[in-house]
């Protein structure tokens, strides 16, 4: 005891000279609150902390200590501390860590051990804005909240501020966060009789999950007497502790004026490094945790849900929601929810690719062009091409029939119908947690202003027709300004897509003509596999190298338009970004899809770009394996690419990290010895857009399944993969890689739910248009059911479609070359030269124009019809939970009215005046 004593004041005698101080003088006593008798159904509070932790920072209801502090002089002059100023001696450095370690610096404290860390700021100490963060942090003081400086042990330059919000002054802002906290009553829940789910996580796994049944409300100073309070340091979690502590950094001034307030505007002049609530220590322990059991909520979640050996198992939405906040858990909860939605499309998918394989050499289409050994084709160019034999591309007829079968036109209706399907059923899920999560009335809150809307509009207010409290206010005549610059640089940014996708056409054209007539024979006789490979990895390269320009261009329109709220400067800013990488993503795909070999021309007649490239012509067998190459192409790279940045390159920086750190001479002190703030200040930041990349690149990949799902049966497959393995990077990044993200609130996706809506209409469209114009399907169909040789005799048949498909040309009229034989053929529906009106189209082609016309709007009408039916039969909020709703407001209504009735005849007697047992 002694020697820990001894200890402790040589700490204290090392802090003190160093100038680490906090600035509060006194802690005043509270009285312990007692609750009513009808408010203590629910005696056991949920521990925000594992139980291994609670005899470290639970401590009994009692009055808080009072604490004596050094004043802060205005000044702010700060004595360079002992412990940095010794250099990098590795003695000196061990004892200070052993030191922090007995007396619980190390790990989410204050020097006391008695003040929970709920937010650190960063500064260096050279940084010339002294006086900004001085007056900042005199007046975060001013606002009840305690803080306690600390010099970085990895760099000498470095400084911490740790927060802590104390009880009254988490009482007093809660009311602006809209906390709620469990109150009287039960919620009675039935034990299921069904077997454990192997995919969910067993309860002893994640004991931290287990709460009373207990109905909740907003928490209020006047009615304290209504909520269980077993425990103060207990009974504000974490992420609500941060989020409290963030509103107020985010109010406070810094200088006199409106304007000069806020810890984004301090990060941005470089007043301070960083801002960010502190991660509940260390993701790994030395002992197993079924044996010892969790250390933190952080280490929970590495072993339960970050880890890859879990990944079959259901996500723990409720401890993610509880450590991230409801926002990001709305996201994993919405991922998850996709990926398991994708199983049944990928297995469909699955299947119309395996029909496709197994009858591949039965198609009567393949065999034809397999066996036109004597079918002479029309050269590919007019310079050093030479014509060349149908039976060529026998294999690239086959894998043309994998993505182009019978199956196609089902599996794009069930899409469109699952697209469908999975919002709605979204919404009922969304419902389900918002009511678990106690969000269903927030959502009615009004949101709070983006501190730069305060500051440029604050000279301009009118009254809030909702709170009757006047405000800042954007006029009319400069939100459209801003508007229509905004809407400006959208189109120039989408100009700039389009003129990239026509370089990549001009590409494809010369890349033809040199495939076309090349040396090698092989390349020579699949020129089309070459160009439509090459084309599709330049244009993955141009379309990676613009996502960059892009997502500055969003960012600095957005910050132009000053949205009102983060929530419309989210939306706002997750609009433009899809709306760039949208048509970045997708023009090359809509013009193999639609415009691709439809302005090719015919031989002899041909027309060409710039009067110099001849335009490009799909195979005999159709263009959607083109199609089928650019989506399968692009989808597979992405994906990598976005994993890459994801986790790998975090992964990089943090090593870098480490690395300096030991160049530092830190050599003989692992990772773990170093105190939990400096560890978190080496974890890369969470990127400033949030979760907007997250949901961004989850989008498109939704759209790339939906869209063009007709020609590429197996994007609900690789994205079903990629979701699996994406989750567990997102979670490993989340916990591991990052500083932990400010928790923040929300209800649903946001705009997103809107995009994803949006994209469905576009996919029954563009589904409708691909398989009537890209594939062979109506060609085919009126060819059996008007001009086949089987139409006779009462059945279908496409024996012959192939010759039928293939128009003739003269290659005698041809100026220049010298060709074995006199006629070719090409695909196209054309009289033959030798008619009255040589090379005209005939009435097939019409036919099949009037069926493709027929079959686009049949199908349209068709599918949303069924989109339409089913969007009302599936209601948004099921029936059961409606109902639960309507009974927990009722019985919160009479037992807050008892409550309220008790406590005030309580009083009455208390101070010795007379009282009735009605309502007073």
């Amino acid at each position: 005891m002694l020697v820990f004593l001894t200890q402790c004041l040589m700490y204290f005698y090392v802090s003190l000279s160093a100038g680490m101080h906090t600035s509060i003088s006194e802690i005043l006593k509270e009285k312990t609150l007692k609750s009513s008798r009808r408010s203590l159904p629910c005696l056991a509070q949920s521990q925000t902390h594992p139980q291994n932790l609670n005899h470290f920072l639970s401590v009994p209801l009692s009055p808080e200590p009072k604490t004596y502090t050094h004043n802060v002089s205005a000044s702010c002059t700060h004595i360079t501390p002992r412990l940095t100023a010794l250099g990098n001696d590795s003695s000196i450095f061990t004892e200070n860590l052993r030191l922090m370690r007995v007396t619980g610096c190390s790990g989410l404290m204050f020097r006391d051990g008695k003040k929970r860390i709920d937010y650190i700021l960063v500064y260096k100490k050279s940084s010339p804005q002294v006086e900004k963060r001085c007056t900042f942090e005199r007046n975060l003081r001013a606002e009840g909240l305690m803080l306690e400086k600390e010099p970085s042990l990895t760099n000498s330059d470095i400084m911490f501020v740790k927060i802590h919000a104390p009880w009254d002054t988490l009482c007093k802002y809660c009311y602006f966060t809209d906390w709620k906290k469990k109150t009287m009553g039960r919620v009675r829940q039935l034990k299921s009789w069904l077997p454990r789910n192997p995919m969910k996580l067993d309860k002893e796994a994640l004991p931290d999950l287990e709460e009373t049944d207990c109905y909740t409300a907003p928490f209020s100073r006047a009615r304290m007497h209504h909520f269980t309070i077993n425990n103060r340091e207990t009974f504000f979690s974490n992420s609500t502790r941060s989020r409290i502590v963030h509103h107020v950094l985010q109010r406070t001034k810094y200088e006199d004026g409106k304007s000069k307030m806020g810890i984004n505007r301090l990060l941005g002049n470089s007043t301070y490094e960083a801002a960010f609530p502190p991660h509940e220590g260390s993701y790994k322990s030395r002992h197993p945790i079924k044996t010892h059991g969790a250390q933190n909520h952080r280490h929970l979640l590495y072993e339960r849900w970050a880890r890859w050996g879990i990944w079959y198992k259901y996500q723990p939405l409720d401890l993610i929601r509880r450590y991230f906040g409801e926002k990001i858990g709305l996201y994993f909860a919405w991922l998850g929810w996709y990926t398991g939605m994708l199983i049944p499309a990928a297995l469909v998918g699955l299947f119309v690719f395996l029909y496709g394989l197994f009858t591949m050499d039965s198609s009567q289409v393949s065999k034809e062009i397999c066996e036109a050994n004597t079918t002479i084709m029309c050269p590919m160019c007019e310079g050093n091409c030479s014509s060349w034999t149908l039976s060529d591309s026998c294999v690239y007829a086959k894998v043309t029939h994998l993505f182009d079968n019978g199956g196609t036109v089902f599996f794009a209706i069930f899409m469109a119908i699952w697209a469908t399907v999975f919002l709605e059923f979204w919404k009922r899920r969304r419902a389900e947690l918002t009511y678990d999560w106690d969000l269903i009335d927030w959502e009615e809150e009004e949101e709070e202003l983006r501190p730069q809307f305060e500051a440029k509009y604050s000279r301009k207010e009118r009254v809030n027709p909702i709170s009757g409290k006047p405000e800042p206010f954007q006029p009319f005549t400069d939100k459209l300004s801003r508007l229509m610059v905004s809407v400006s640089g959208i189109f120039f940014m989408i100009s700039l897509v389009l003129t990239a996708v026509f370089a990549v056409v001009v590409f494809r054209l010369i890349a033809m003509e040199k495939f076309a007539s090349f040396q090698w024979e092989f390349v020579k006789k699949n020129w089309q596999f070459a160009t439509s490979g090459t084309g599709v990895c330049i244009n993955f390269m141009i379309i990676m190298s613009l996502n960059v320009v892009y997502e500055k261009v969003a960012y600095l329109l957005t910050n132009l338009e000053h949205p009102r709220t983060e929530s419309e400067w989210e939306n706002s800013f997750a609009l433009k970004m899809f709306l760039f990488q949208f048509v970045n993503l997708n023009s090359s795909t809509f013009y193999i899809a639609f415009f691709l070999g439809r302005f090719a021309g015919r031989p002899g007649d041909y027309n060409k770009l710039f009067n110099r490239w001849r335009m490009e012509e799909c195979h005999p067998s159709g263009c959607l394996i083109d199609l089928c190459l650019q989506m399968g192409v692009i989808m597979v790279l992405k994906q990598i690419w976005n994993n890459f940045m994801e986790l790998g390159y975090p992964l990089l920086q943090n090593w870098w990290s480490r690395r300096k750190m030991k160049r530092a001479g830190e050599q003989n002190n692992s990772k773990d010895q170093l105190p939990q703030w400096d560890r978190d200040w080496n974890l890369q930041p969470m990127n400033a857009h949030g979760l907007v990349d997250e949901y961004l690149e989850m989008v498109l990949q939704f759209g790339f399944t939906t869209i063009f799902v007709a020609a590429f049966p197996l994007a609900p497959l690789l994205a079903l993969l990629n979701n699996i393995i994406e989750i567990r990077l997102d979670a490993y990044k989340f916990v591991t890689q990052w500083r932990r993200p400010m928790p923040a609130r929300a209800t649903d996706i946001g705009i997103w739910h809107g995009i994803l809506e949006g994209i469905g209409v576009v996919a029954v469209i563009t589904n409708a248009f691909v398989i009537a114009i890209t594939s062979d399907y109506i060609p085919r169909f009126v060819y059996a059911f008007k001009y086949g040789p089987c139409v006779d005799k009462g059945y279908r048949c496409l024996r012959g479609y192939l010759n039928n498909s293939l128009s003739v040309f003269d290659m005698g009229e041809l100026k220049n070359g010298s060709y074995h034989t006199r006629y070719c053929r090409y695909r196209d529906y054309r009289a033959p030269p030798w008619s009255p009106e040589p090379y005209e189209f005939t009435l097939q082609f019409w036919h099949v124009l009037a069926a493709r016309l027929a079959f686009i709007i049949v199908f349209e009408h068709l599918v949303f019809g069924i989109k339409t039916f089913i969007a009302h039969m599936i209601p948004d909020m099921p029936k059961d939970l409606c109902d639960r709703m309507r009974r927990e407001k009722y019985l919160m209504q009479e037992m807050m009215y008892e409550a309220e009735l008790e406590h005030l005849q309580k009083e009455r007697k208390k101070n010795g005046k007379r009282y009735h047992h009605e309502w007073p």
